[in-house]
């Protein structure tokens, strides 16, 4: 019996010469629509599938594969039974099968993509037949991706054949493929529904490295991309591979930068800014963070939110840096950066980056939780005697937009739009506040204190009181509240309320 195989793809990458090897091995290839159109133009011979199935297409191209004569010969065992049974009802066996499916992950990516088109683009035969193939993977071939094509025809004509081995692989990644389509799907479906915490969330990643190690070197790890995005899709211009990290720090370095559209920049270690600032261009944001803690920029991670020139680049390359992440960088800029042959060159897109969900692993499963939203300077409640002008203020705002992103308990000290003190982590408030008091040291005079949640009591005002803080902001809410204002009131300070807690695990 003649050896078939069929071939139906949305990415016609590589199919014109699979077709041409396998029909130099004897295979009768079998195709539907454009692959039949793009095979047949280029001089090979194929068959139509509704020449095998003697229906036509129809309804617009949504049923075309969806027949016995094509499901009978990819999922028949090749034993007797099964074959008395095709050989009765004039089914012709299948033994290679080539599908990717619709593009709908593109589709919805577009901004013109409406709830139809989306729709339209949900494949239906060819998961069917994906999932046919793979299930009769001891006697079936099925390829998903263009990359397989080469390895199957390599074995074809080596052994004549598949091992069983090749043919378990490539079951494997098919159904992990129909798998990652149907979540797509679904979760599509749901934002569509504006279901925030549906009944069913799905997390499908495709790996795109294996990482030496994790956190530590014991530890095994790999990197999966979600989507198309962030840092799953940022370019790395040099330096070393990736440390697993390298990423996690990469994450909170661009988490922190993009939310500010002055130029920023963020210095990076373990997850906690060692300095943050703004400025009226990069250099100037760089050398106000740098300046907060230099000994803890030693091995950090630096952020930026725009282009990356010549003298910025200089200024990085003083000092040891592990990686340096930007939207753009100017050509001289990437030759300076690159006399640091470790250093690692990232250049990312923070204007696509998911802002929609935070994921936690937890045992036996996972919490999923809104992003922490931005406060607006409408939002502060002032709640003192004093008020804060309008300098004064602007810091308040940068001081409690970079709270947000220190582990908690966290108090940040600022001064003209840079940090000058940062207490991480801390399980008493006040330990926090000391921490960051006792690093700005004397240029705490004059700075303002952001604090992620509120006071318990009136300590954390009187100890930043003492080393000259003149504002503070924090979410309010205790049940010593009042206690704090009359310190504020009785010490100087402003204080304003957001309503609004910053807890970070």
């Amino acid at each position: 019996m003649k050896r078939r195989a069929l071939l139906s793809v949305s990415d016609k990458e590589g199919i014109v010469t699979l077709a041409k090897e396998l029909v130099a091995l004897g295979y009768e290839v079998l195709s539907t629509g454009g692959t039949y159109r793009e095979i047949e133009k280029n001089g090979i011979a194929v068959t139509k599938v509704s020449d095998v199935t003697q229906f036509p297409e129809i309804m617009d191209g949504r049923v075309k594969t969806l027949h016995p004569a094509i499901h009978g010969g990819i999922l028949a065992r090749r034993e007797k039974g099964h074959m008395a049974e095709a050989e009765k009802h004039g089914i012709g066996l299948i033994d290679i099968v080539a599908v990717n499916l619709y593009p709908f992950e593109s589709t919805i990516a577009r901004a013109d993509c409406t709830y139809d088109l989306a729709i339209e683009n949900i494949d239906i035969g060819g998961p069917t037949m994906v999932r046919s193939a793979a299930k009769n993977h001891q006697y079936v071939n099925i390829l998903v991706n263009p990359a397989q094509y080469g390895p199957l025809i390599d074995a074809l004509k080596k052994d004549g054949e598949t091992s069983l081995e090749f043919r378990k692989q490539l079951a494997l990644e098919a159904f992990s493929h129909t798998a990652q389509y149907d979540a797509l799907i679904s979760g599509y479906l749901s934002r569509m529904a504006g279901l925030d915490m549906p009944e069913h969330y799905f997390l499908v990643g495709q790996k795109i490295a294996d990482l030496r190690y994790g956190e530590n070197p014991h530890q095994k790890a790999a990197f999966y991309a979600e989507k198309k995005a962030g840092l799953a899709n940022a370019k790395q211009y040099g330096g070393k591979e990736l440390s697993f990290n390298n990423l996690m720090d990469l994450e909170a370095a661009v988490n922190m930068v993009q939310e500010f559209t002055k130029p920023a920049c963020m210095i990076i270690k373990h997850m906690n800014p060692c300095g943050a600032a703004l400025g009226e261009n990069l250099l100037e944001a760089y050398n106000k963070a740098y300046a907060c803690d230099p000994v803890s920029a030693f091995g950090s991670i630096v952020s930026f939110n725009g282009k990356l020139e010549k003298d910025t680049a200089e200024q990085v390359v003083k000092t040891f840096v592990e990686a340096v992440v930007a939207p753009a960088y100017s050509e001289e800029a990437i030759d300076i950066l690159k006399t640091k042959k470790n250093l690692r060159i990232m250049e990312m897109d923070m204007s696509i980056l998911d802002k929609e969900v935070d994921v936690k692993k937890v045992a036996g499963g996972f919490l999923v939780q809104e992003k922490d939203r931005e406060l607006l300077k409408d939002d502060i409640e002032w709640v003192t005697e004093k008020q804060a002008d309008e300098v004064v203020e602007d810091d308040l705002l940068f001081a409690w937009k970079m709270v947000k992103h220190i582990k908690s308990n966290a108090i940040v000290l600022v001064k003209n739009l840079a940090t000058i003190g940062i207490g991480p982590g801390q399980t008493n408030r006040v330990g926090a506040a000391k921490i960051a008091l006792e690093q700005a040291c004397e240029a705490a005079e004059g700075s303002v204190l952001a604090s992620d949640a509120f006071f318990p009591f009136r300590d954390t005002v009187d100890t930043a009181a003492d080393y000259g803080v003149v504002a503070v902001i924090q979410p309010g809410g205790s049940i010593r509240d009042e206690e704090s204002i009359v310190a504020c009131n009785e010490r100087g300070l402003a204080m304003a309320f957001t309503g609004m807690r910053h807890f970070k695990h």
